[in-house]
């Protein structure tokens, strides 16, 4: 049912935990499998120089929650924006067809992770120049 990269990354999941001073955070849910992914950015000129996820969900779920930031480390605010579901479950070596969705929860949840932090850029350069003014 599982690839053994699943497996693996379920059993030993990497990037387990938190950024407490993160710089983007994202979090997204599935109501109807339960499913809840929260992922956390350390953002550095535009480059994503740590993340972290809690997830609580399935083997489907934490498998490709992991999966996605091994995918991002390093990778630019744009190079990550372009990953999307099927990357995850490509990485992965497939899903089943019944636990496609978390790969999605994956895309969403990195993607929610960034526009926090821009959303939160904005604001500051917004405090910034009104400071200036």
């Amino acid at each position: 049912m599982y690839s053994q990269k699943v497996i693996d990354l379920f059993m030993n999941p990497k990037n387990v935990g938190r950024i407490d001073d993160a710089d983007g955070v994202g979090e997204v849910g599935n109501p109807v499998c339960g499913d809840i992914m929260k992922i956390y950015l350390k953002i550095e000129n535009d480059r994503i120089v740590d993340v972290k996820f809690e997830t609580f969900g399935c083997a489907a779920a934490i498998a490709t929650s992991s999966m996605v930031t091994e995918m991002v480390k390093g990778k630019t605010l744009q190079e990550a924006l372009k990953i999307t579901n099927k990357d995850v479950a490509e990485a992965l070596d497939g899903l089943p067809p019944q636990k496609l969705h978390c790969s999605l929860l994956a895309e969403e949840g990195i993607k929610a992770a960034i526009e926090d932090y821009l959303a939160k850029k904005r604001e500051s350069e917004k405090e910034e120049s009104g400071a200036r003014a």
